[in-house]
């Protein structure tokens, strides 16, 4: 599993004029900007200059609906600006209360009436109106939640393995990540301020971790209980792997330096899966996220946002140079790794039964997006679910909702609004289970290409090339991201399109199933249409040629028709070679 580094050690600073998101951050008087004031101009549905990149620390992004933009520009109107509200929620576990919640104010307050599931294990609203944006947080805070630190430049939603079978570790190990938000979580009280009206503390305010500018660019961590990878430990800054004995979490693995964003042209980005540090006892578990976290602080590229994340700190200063500034800041030493295997990562659709002899049943939520549609009213089935479940609802980093801790006595009720809802299709194949988009348009400002609304159709295709060639029971790990910034994880799938404009993506093959080889891009830009002529041939292969139980990703590399990716920082780019 050990990512392969060069060791050639860099400068730890990089020197040079900062990016002017460093200035933006440090005028911002700890994330409070001009904010309030921009929330009483009611000559605008946006807010203007810093405060735009600001609110992103308090959760959210400003969006317009791309669909409309041109209309309204030629009828002399701005852009409709609404805001996209992204939660905070360690673990991805909510309650039925929760739920309940938070579907009135999709339905009542937002511009599209949808709860949108995300791979980070959270849950997002789009289409909020600026003057709803007090009343939503407030709402949040009445059940408990927020949405701090879940954008920018902050350590973000800690994600944690759904686990529904292992309850007391799945318990153990989800302690553990709501106590990393936590502990790493900013120190200002600009969004009690803001969004809470809470008076201003007359302290002087202090980021002992994240510092008054913050980090150098986003920040993402995940506690990974094997075998399941379900999080997609490779995409993420920091990793707890959970190391247990009789079913006790003793300590964790840690890996760090994992990212799967990138430039298009810019051979100075590139995916890269994280290097393994060592174990340690769960005692030392924040002390060495804090150390982690303040070194990225102080040594990531403040000059270059393109390469500020930890991944490129790790390749400019070196794994081993990296590692040993974390022990001396934490004062502890990493032990050897302890063995660990992840085989898998799609989630266990339907009903399991977990050690507890309580029954949890995994919902399929396509691209995660909860509407109710013509004879398939989802959200509406989630909500009357959550009126009579007990338990708890947990959100996936697979985009689906896990319906936890149901005694026998309820099983056939749930399931019985589950199928009336559409929430449970018999005929969904295993290829659509293991497949993701971002949203993309038309809400996303960075879309290049569609995602989300592509993905059903484009495998419904994939679906019939799987029956034409008879293996309709296996599956692929198929995603589809509308840009290069990886937020649909297509760099750790065995087929990924990564959008670069209107029907047009390059395409990366290789990946494996368990998430832990990066995919090599074998054609550029291309259409979808010669996308499914491609892998029309590349899957009549596979299933003709394929040892035993061989996934795609692994026999396109077996039989030659890609190269594994080694090291993503000498060789992503040497695709042409790869044909």
């Amino acid at each position: 599993m050990k990512t392969m580094s060069n060791e050639k050690q860099g400068p730890l600073i990089v020197e040079g004029k900062q990016a002017d998101s460093e200035r933006m951050k440090l005028e911002s008087n700890y994330l409070r900007g001009t904010i309030s004031e921009d929330l009483k101009n009611g000559l605008t549905g946006g807010f203007e200059g810093d405060n735009f990149l600001l609110i992103r620390f308090h959760g959210m992004y400003q969006q317009d609906d791309r669909d409309i933009r041109a209309e309204r520009a030629e009828q002399k109107l701005e852009p409709r600006h609404a805001i996209m509200l992204r939660c905070r929620l360690p673990g991805g576990i909510i309650t039925p209360r929760q739920w309940l919640g938070i579907d009135q104010f999709a339905t009542e307050n937002t511009l599209y009436g949808s709860i949108r599931l995300t791979n980070r294990q959270t849950f997002q609203f789009h289409g909020i109106l600026k003057n709803n944006l007090k009343p939503v947080h407030q709402l949040l805070a009445q059940m408990g939640l927020d949405s701090l630190a879940t954008a920018n430049d902050v350590n973000r939603n800690v994600l944690c393995t759904s686990n529904p079978v292992q309850s007391a570790l799945h318990q153990q190990a989800y302690e553990w990540a709501k106590k990393i938000s936590e502990h790493l979580l900013p120190r200002t009280n600009a969004y009690a301020e803001i969004w809470l009206d809470k008076e201003k503390i007359a302290t002087t305010d202090e980021e002992p971790i994240l510092g008054k500018t913050y980090l150098p660019r986003k920040f993402k961590t995940s506690v990974v209980i094997p075998p399941q990878n379900d999080v997609d430990l490779h995409a993420n800054d920091m990793n707890f792997v959970a190391i247990a004995e009789n079913n006790r979490l003793i300590g964790f693995n840690v890996l760090v330096g994992g990212g799967l964003a990138m430039t298009h042209g810019d051979k100075k980005t590139f995916p890269r899966l994280a290097s393994e540090f060592g174990y340690i006892p769960l005692e030392y578990t924040l002390a060495i996220a804090e150390a982690i976290v303040t070194t990225q602080r102080d040594w990531g590229n403040r000059t270059d946002r393109k390469n500020a994340k930890t991944k490129y700190t790790l390749e400019r200063v070196g794994v081993e140079t990296f590692k040993q500034e974390v022990e001396k800041r934490a004062g502890v030493r990493f032990e050897p790794i302890r063995p660990y295997e992840l085989t898998g990562r799609g989630d266990q659709i339907g009903w399991l039964k977990g050690i507890d002899d309580q029954w949890h049943l995994t919902l399929f939520i396509e691209n995660g997006r909860l509407l109710d549609y013509p004879n398939k009213p989802l959200k509406t089935g989630i909500a009357e679910i959550a009126k009579i479940h007990k338990g708890d609802f947990r959100l996936t980093a697979n985009q689906n909702l896990i319906v936890a801790g149901v005694p026998e006595s309820e099983k056939a009720r749930i399931e019985e609004i589950a199928r009336s809802h559409g929430l449970i299709d018999n005929n969904v194949t295993s290829l659509r289970h293991h497949s993701m988009a971002c949203v993309s348009f038309p809400t996303c400002p960075l879309a290049m290409a569609e995602a989300e609304r592509f993905l059903p159709t484009f495998v419904d295709h994939v679906d019939a090339l799987m029956a034409k060639h008879g293996v309709s029971h296996e599956h692929i790990v198929l995603r589809v991201t509308g840009c290069p910034n990886g937020c649909g994880r297509a760099m750790l799938a065995e087929i990924g399109l990564v959008g670069k404009a209107l029907d047009r993506y390059n395409l990366h093959l290789g990946g494996n199933r368990n998430g832990s080889r990066i995919p090599r891009m074998y054609r550029e830009n291309i259409t979808s249409a010669e996308i499914l002529t491609i892998l029309d041939e590349l899957i009549s292969h596979w299933a003709i040629e394929r040892n035993e139980d061989e996934a795609f990703g692994d026999f396109l590399i077996r039989v030659g028709i890609i190269k594994p990716v080694l090291n993503s920082a000498a060789d992503f780019y040497d695709w042409q070679e790869a044909v």
